[in-house]
């Protein structure tokens, strides 16, 4: 037997604004300099991944992302040092709580 959880963050009105995914799109962007094909490998719509990012910047009131148009090779994005410090920050976050979470189950379970 085995302990999962998840753990995301909500806006002071109680509406999820990050989380795993949020996280990942971020991580995307960053490796593959775009927005787009962040989402296609996800398998998300570029519409998705772009709301979904525009919808954290409006809540937590920082930008996220960076968006530039390309020449001949094309556009692309990358995310900003903010979007850097809260994915370090939300990762740290996560590991913590699973670490406590994982204690708590072996002291109770095991």
């Amino acid at each position: 037997m085995k302990c999962n959880y998840k753990v995301w963050l909500d806006s002071d009105d109680n509406e999820k604004i990050f989380g795993i995914g949020p996280l990942i799109i971020l991580k995307k962007i960053d490796e593959l300099g775009s927005l787009n094909k962040a989402a296609l490998s996800m398998n998300m719509s570029y519409n998705k991944a772009f709301t979904t990012i525009k919808k954290i910047e409006n809540k937590i009131g920082i930008k996220l992302l960076e968006r530039y148009k390309g020449g001949a090779s094309g556009g692309g994005s990358y995310i900003t040092d903010e979007a850097k410090s809260i994915t370090l920050k939300y990762e740290e976050f996560d590991r913590r709580v699973g670490e406590a979470i994982n204690n708590i189950f072996n002291e109770i379970f095991n």
